[in-house]
């Protein structure tokens, strides 16, 4: 009689009673879910709930003057459409995808590769000295690193007064080469943190694995491209993703040095939007410029997650 009725118990338990381990797995889940609360509220308050405003405002008729600033109404599409039409709008996208690749995906993470590895087998005193100097530009606040880049581009400022000393006449860098001088001290300003992560990651290389590679005949190019970066993959896809977002979003360093001029030349996504919204009112549009702004970081940050992922066999 009890071999009978035995299955009947386990069937019941299995179905979720009492006794079923799913309940206590989902309690486990909540208690251990309970301390991240206070952390996911405060980022649907400051991070997500200035997303949705932003979106919803791009698609309305927002201003700070006249009587869309009393009540803005929904305009659709309207704001988008006007964007794409205009071509000091498309120029700015070009600008700003020329600035992400030529200052965070080129040079940031090649020259911060190459500190990297200086840092690693350099001398002593050539470590100290470099990495002092690439770390204090990080670590200034990003006004200061402005006006100092635009000081250093200057017409009359140092780079040309260098220049002067053996002969060359430089041009007025902030005029005739905005977008090489925004990138070049963009460069300059964030190479310290894709060096950082590099070294963090060389650090995990074993060196017997080189010194196999060496042994076989492997020169340094070699080791580098067949033994270092597959080693570092996920390292490099993760700084690539954090500069991509930090570039994004620069705006201090290129209005303090160009302003986006001369013109448009330099007006790049965050600076256009700034100026569609507090220089012509346009709130609307403006906050139609920073939702693109955002969908373009989702995309790269959705490469880079996929390039993240760990390899199937």
């Amino acid at each position: 009689m009890s071999s009978l009725t035995h299955p009947v118990t386990t069937g019941t338990r299995g179905r979720g009673g009492p006794s079923s381990p799913r309940p206590r797995r989902l309690g486990r889940t909540i208690g251990r879910s309970a301390p991240l609360i206070p952390s996911m509220v405060l980022v649907a308050v400051f991070l997500l709930g200035p997303v949705i405003s932003s979106f919803y405002g791009s698609f309305t008729d927002m201003s700070l003057t006249g009587s869309a600033a009393a009540g803005a109404k929904f305009v659709g599409f309207d704001n988008y459409v006007q964007l794409f039409q205009n071509p000091d709008f498309l120029q700015s996208v070009w600008l700003t995808v020329l600035f992400l690749v030529g200052s965070a995906i080129i040079g940031q993470n090649v020259l911060g590769m190459g500190l990297a590895m200086l840092m690693r087998h350099g001398h002593a005193v050539v470590r100290a000295v470099v990495g002092t100097l690439v770390v204090t530009a990080w670590i200034l606040p990003e006004i200061v690193a402005a006006f100092a880049a635009y000081a250093f581009f200057h017409d009359k400022g140092t780079l040309n007064e260098l220049l002067a000393l053996v002969g060359i006449h430089g041009p007025n860098w902030l005029y005739a080469l905005p977008m090489i001088a925004v990138i070049l001290a963009n460069v300059w300003r964030g190479t310290a943190f894709s060096m950082l992560v590099y070294s963090a990651a060389l650090t995990d290389v074993p060196d017997d694995v080189t010194e196999s590679a060496e042994i076989d005949g492997a020169g340094g190019v070699k080791r580098l491209i067949y033994i270092t970066l597959p080693m570092i993959r996920r390292s490099i896809s993760t700084n690539l993703m954090l500069t991509t977002l930090q570039t994004l979003s620069v705006f201090t360093l290129i209005y303090v040095m160009t302003a986006g001029g001369p013109g448009t030349k330099s007006s790049t996504l965050p600076i256009l939007a700034y100026q569609e919204a507090f220089k012509f009112s346009q709130l609307g549009l403006g906050t139609a410029i920073a939702t693109i702004l955002l969908v373009i970081g989702a995309i790269f940050s959705i490469v880079y997650i996929r390039a993240l992922k760990p390899e199937v066999d």
